[in-house]
């Protein structure tokens, strides 16, 4: 009988086959809050059988190097930073937006600045080739000021990283930041920074962040790529629905502690979760882009083109999101 037993059992072991592997997903990703949710999706990867290794990097625009290189197979950015991507050559297509909003124009504690006309003669901090610097030129524009990152301009123009810009501000070395969250929440309540506008009043509107895929990802797996999207809906429905379980996740898993429940707060109220994109959005930020120079688009792209939104719209219908 125990041989008999052995007999079966060594059967079905092999009638069961090895367990199926995982499909890997390598995700470039930035370190902010709005960006929680898609970070988050790591956690829930085994469900949709993907293990989804993240990677973080300083700027969007950073990412691009790594897809092209075929490090990367999915990416979290602002929507400028793809927009670059794709007009220099990276094989990508945006399947979802993550999240809105997402900057403040920040003048220096204590100023007289109060409007964008008051930076006539000032110099503003902003990254470079990310949505707040669109939305920075833009306001200039609105005001009727014009700008360089060289003297001799109304508004002169210092690009350094998001990291630099709140220490510089601090310090005085600028005037002004057009800053993402939370960071931009950080200066304003340690004191040294105080909100002029959320620069949310130009024809760009509230800027919507991005979360593409790598053209090889859609047509070459295209399982794959929709177990992808599913499990980021699934992330992003999560931390819409369980704010404190968001809260906990950003402010322990991605900053560690360095941020404060007010911090967090402030900043997902700039910068709400969301699944949504439009052809309609990118097509007026990427004219944005050219008519002011950001990204210097050799060929930009067109929006109808590769901005692909099937996956979302059935990732929503599957999990009964309107």
């Amino acid at each position: 009988m125990k041989t008999i037993g052995y007999t079966l059992l060594l059967a079905a072991v092999v009638f069961a086959g090895p367990a199926a592997a995982q499909d890997v997903v390598r995700l470039g990703n930035l370190k902010f809050a709005h960006y929680g949710a898609v970070s988050y999706m790591k956690e829930i990867a085994p469900k949709y059988n993907l293990k989804i290794e993240e990677r973080m990097f300083a700027k969007g625009l950073d990412i691009v190097p790594a897809i092209v290189a075929g490090e990367i197979d999915a990416a979290a950015s602002a929507a400028d930073a793809a927009i670059a991507g794709r007009s220099s050559g990276a094989p990508v297509y945006i399947v979802a937006g993550f999240a809105k909003g997402g900057a403040r124009l920040v003048a220096q504690a204590g100023s007289n600045i109060k409007t964008v006309a008051d930076l006539k003669g000032k110099k503003v901090g902003v990254a470079r080739g990310g949505a707040q610097e669109l939305l920075l030129l833009a306001e200039l524009a609105k005001a009727g000021l014009t700008w360089s990152d060289q003297p001799g301009k109304d508004v002169q123009i210092v690009y350094m990283a998001f990291a630099d810009l709140n220490q510089a501000l601090l310090q005085k070395q600028i005037d002004a930041m057009c800053q993402s969250e939370p960071q931009s929440s950080q200066a304003i309540h340690k004191g040294f920074g105080v909100e002029m506008l959320k620069p949310y009043d130009t024809p760009i509107g509230a800027p919507v962040r991005a979360l593409v895929i790598t053209e090889k990802l859609y047509k070459e797996k295209p399982d794959v790529a929709r177990r992808f999207v599913e499990c980021f809906v699934e992330a992003t429905k999560t931390f819409i629905d369980k704010p404190d379980l968001a809260e906990k996740y950003v402010r322990e898993q991605m900053f560690k502690g360095q941020i404060t429940p007010e911090d967090f707060h402030d900043a997902l109220e700039n910068s709400p979760y969301t699944y949504d994109i439009s052809v309609e959005h990118i097509q007026a930020t990427t004219d944005l882009m050219q008519k002011y120079g950001v990204g210097r688009l050799q060929n930009p792209p067109k929006a109808s083109e590769w901005v692909k939104l099937d996956l979302l719209t059935k990732a929503k219908a599957d999990l009964k999101i309107k």
